[in-house]
């Protein structure tokens, strides 16, 4: 049966993740409180900021940098903005 949590992000009841995906106590907090929905949604945000960033994970202010966009976008209820992204329109979907 799949765990399920109050997922803080969605501010609903969602199947949660499977294991944690993220070190130490924000990992956690990420477990118990993020569902596999509002990650993948993440995922998305995270993948356009290191692209459009050009960010490099070897680099430790560039890890922090997406760390903090995580949090503000998982728990604080921020938004992630790349410079020049305009999302498709209803009836370009």
């Amino acid at each position: 049966m799949a765990r399920t949590v109050h997922c803080v992000y969605l501010n609903k009841e969602a199947e949660g993740l499977d294991f944690q995906l993220y070190p130490g106590e924000l990992g956690k907090k990420i477990f118990d409180n993020i569902s596999k929905e509002a990650w993948a949604q993440w995922q998305n945000k995270q993948t356009m900021l290191i692209n459009e960033k050009k960010l490099n994970m070897m680099n430790p202010e560039h890890r922090k940098l997406l760390e903090e966009q995580m949090v503000a976008f998982l728990f604080e209820g921020g938004d992630v903005h790349v410079e020049g992204y305009v999302p498709p329109k209803e009836d370009e979907l």
